[in-house]
């Protein structure tokens, strides 16, 4: 599988948009790993999850294929950036105690990402994959959005995307499994925050150049009379596969 660019072309609304994941997520998973010395974050994009790994390792590696995500990159003294796809030529066999892939691995080559975390993963050594699907924010929100997902922007979804509402349960996963811990992000956003969120979705970048329209403006008008005029609390639930070196 080569290098599906679905994201370069809103990098910066990507940024500021996308929710962040739960400090209580990598407490977790450094918890787990042998040692704190080195995390390989695998499709970084901006680098959401590689600032969250370094609160925790010495040095996080956060590779990345497409420069305009790495361009939106937050600097960090413990973290280095690198342009690359499911590999890690940088690192040295058995050197990480920790790969992760949030929100990116369903993109990935996974035999050639898997053959690479065995590589490069010391014994014991963690692989955690998450991923997260539909946000809930209310009952007549939630099926507005469901709708919208599934009937006008459904058709333009790309085909690795269903991988992300089944949890990543379909994957083969070369690892002794650990179980993957409950968590979700949260966050408290007006609509017009929802609104540019649902923006970089890759099936609303895919209609609009297909249609030549935004289809979220009219979900947006739909939603107004329902969200009102302050932040609403959404809530993205947290899925995936999590491993150790055997």
């Amino acid at each position: 599988m080569s290098f599906q660019d679905h994201f370069s072309t809103k990098a910066a609304v990507y940024a500021q948009a996308r929710p962040t994941y739960p400090v209580a997520l990598f407490d977790r998973l450094a918890a787990l790993a042998p040692h704190r010395e080195l995390a390989w974050d695998c499709g970084a994009g901006n680098g959401q999850a590689s600032l969250g790994l370094a609160d925790h390792f010495q040095h996080v590696y956060a590779t990345e294929p497409s420069p305009d995500q790495l361009a939106q990159a937050t600097a960090h003294p413990r973290v280095t950036y690198a342009q690359s796809a499911e590999t890690a030529p940088a690192l040295a066999k058995a050197s990480a105690d920790l790969v992760t892939a949030a929100q990116a691995a369903h993109w990935f080559d996974r035999d050639r990402f898997y053959a690479e975390v065995h590589r490069v993963l010391r014994p014991e050594g963690v692989v955690a994959l998450w991923t997260y699907e539909l946000c809930r924010v209310a009952p007549d929100i939630d099926a507005a959005v469901f709708r919208f997902y599934t009937e006008v922007v459904g058709p333009f979804w790309p085909p690795e995307r269903r991988h992300t509402e089944t949890g990543y349960r379909e994957f083969e996963f070369p690892f002794a499994e650990l179980p993957f811990p409950e968590f979700a992000m949260q966050h408290d956003w007006t609509l017009a925050q929802f609104a540019t969120y649902l923006r970089t979705w890759s099936a609303v970048t895919r209609f609009s150049k297909a249609r030549g329209i935004d289809p979220v403006g009219a979900l947006e008008a739909e939603l107004h009379p329902l969200w009102g005029p302050a932040s609403r609390r959404i809530v993205w639930p947290l899925s995936g596969r999590l491993g150790r070196q055997v």
